[in-house]
């Protein structure tokens, strides 16, 4: 039994054409992912990417990881990620133990999160693993033109207010079985918090690109 990374990227990016194969630190995006999968051989046994296209299946294959091509079917804009994730496991022979997700619209990570969210995985046994990172911002919605405030009261200060945690993508631990349900958290899900500014990072647009840049720059290979 093994366990797998997936990294599923898509080709035909609307709002960032090509972003992941753009080079981000001298590196091609998705290589940040591949390589980042690979400096954990005793955790992770095998890196997939799951791909439509090319530029990128060419890309995967130099920094080391195999690949799936993705039908059609499986790659537009509202084909959610565990389609990809579950035809990855219907196209390898071996049984699966763990899947770890890695999107690689989140480049970086804090360099042991991989081993760390293992441990706690293997320590609590939940079905799924999931990074979310503390939010310290004061929420609200418009009704009737008027910002009604949603996490906080008026005059509330920031390092008072209730803990509020956002979904950072960083990364995902599923068991094989909840994704040929269609399915990446099951319960129990663990959540890890993970409070370091990569956790900010999702590339998206070429401002998205550009703040990586800049925080890889500032934080290169730190915890």
């Amino acid at each position: 039994m093994k366990n797998i990374a997936i990294i599923p990227a898509r080709g035909g990016s609307k709002r960032l054409p090509g972003k992941n194969t753009m080079p981000l630190g001298g590196l091609p995006l998705i290589a940040h992912s591949i390589k980042q999968a690979k400096e954990f051989p005793a955790i992770i046994d095998e890196v997939y990417v799951s791909t439509d296209d090319n530029s990128i299946k060419e890309v995967a294959l130099v920094y080391g990881a195999k690949v799936i091509d993705r039908p059609a079917a499986l790659s537009g804009d509202e084909a959610p990620t565990v389609s990809a994730l579950k035809h990855v496991l219907q196209n390898i022979e071996h049984e699966v133990g763990c899947v770890f997700l890695l999107q690689p619209t989140n480049p970086l990570r804090p360099k042991n999160l991989i081993a760390e969210a293992y441990e706690l995985y293997e320590q609590h046994q939940p079905q799924s693993l999931m990074t979310v990172t503390r939010n310290h911002q004061k929420f609200g919605k418009i009704i009737d033109h008027q910002f009604v405030p949603f996490n906080y009261e008026i005059g509330q200060r920031s390092q008072d207010l209730e803990p509020l945690y956002f979904e950072n993508g960083l990364l995902y631990l599923i068991k094989p079985k909840l994704i040929l349900e269609e399915k990446i958290l099951g319960v129990p899900n663990f959540a890890m918090i993970v409070n370091h500014p990569f956790a900010s990072v999702d590339i998206d647009t070429q401002d998205d690109f550009d703040y990586a840049a800049y925080l890889l720059n500032q934080f290169p290979l730190k915890k």
